[in-house]
């Protein structure tokens, strides 16, 4: 019988290579796409607007921030062509085609900011828990974020990154201003997934409070619903290798 390090040398690497290698089809499903819109967009936006379930599809484009990831859109013309590790520093850059131009992931040397770590406090103001899924798998063996020098903290105290999943409601947010104050600085805020960037399937929702840059400043969003691990992986490694943008006490 075959010892267990027998069948882990049979089996091999099995560890993301992110951010040294491109995403594998295991990692990149067509539902970790971005749609984007081909040439010409007038002919192809018309027919796929009726069918987007939370408005994403407009006459300039997809409003990445919006969208799900349903793929409702693409026997209508669009494609599953976008990056997967998507991510903006503002909602109005996640736009198709215009604000879809992909930043791979740099590898330099650490930032004076967060040095060679990163601590993450995940805090939900109003999920499915699908994002909170994602999110916290990074912590597996697969995604391995404790490599890179990512690492999940129980404590506000002790975080760089606020990392917000759900959509923000208002009987959260006392419970959300409470926690990023208690952050030290440096620190940084990354809102994930469709319900914190625009609503999701609950925009229009009368008990939500959009939007969360009303009450926290973010740094970066990462659509989807839910992103993939990789795209969360992603915008937490170009925050802890890029500048803080807010000094603590």
């Amino acid at each position: 019988m075959s010892t267990w390090i027998q069948q882990a040398v049979a089996r091999g690497r099995l560890t993301t290579r992110f951010p040294w290698a491109p995403p594998n089809e295991e990692e990149a499903p067509i539902t970790a796409h971005a749609p984007e819109v081909p040439p010409p967009a007038t002919r192809t936006l018309p027919l796929a607007a009726p069918v987007c379930p939370t408005g994403a599809i407009e006459s300039e484009g997809v409003r990445q921030g919006a969208c799900i990831r349903c793929a409702r859109c693409l026997s209508h013309g669009l494609t599953p062509t976008g990056p997967v590790d998507l991510m903006a520093s503002s909602i109005a850059l996640l736009r198709s085609p215009s604000g879809l131009r992909h930043e791979p992931p740099s590898v330099r040397s650490p930032s004076p900011g967060f040095r060679r770590s990163l601590h993450v406090f995940l805090i939900d103001v109003g999920s499915c828990n699908a994002c909170n899924r994602e999110a916290l798998g990074l912590a597996n063996p697969y995604y391995d974020s404790q490599r890179l020098g990512i690492f999940f903290t129980n404590s506000p105290r002790h975080a760089d990154v606020l990392l917000v999943v759900g959509i923000p409601t208002r009987e959260m947010l006392p419970s959300l201003s409470r926690t990023y104050e208690a952050m030290p600085g440096p620190k940084a805020v990354v809102a994930i997934g469709a319900c914190a960037l625009e609503g999701g399937i609950f925009h229009g929702n009368p008990h939500a409070a959009l939007p969360l840059s009303d009450h926290v400043p973010v740094d970066a969003y990462v659509p989807g619903c839910p992103p993939p691990p990789l795209a969360i992986l992603s915008a937490l490694w170009r925050v802890m290798r890029g500048p803080p943008s807010r000094e603590g006490p």
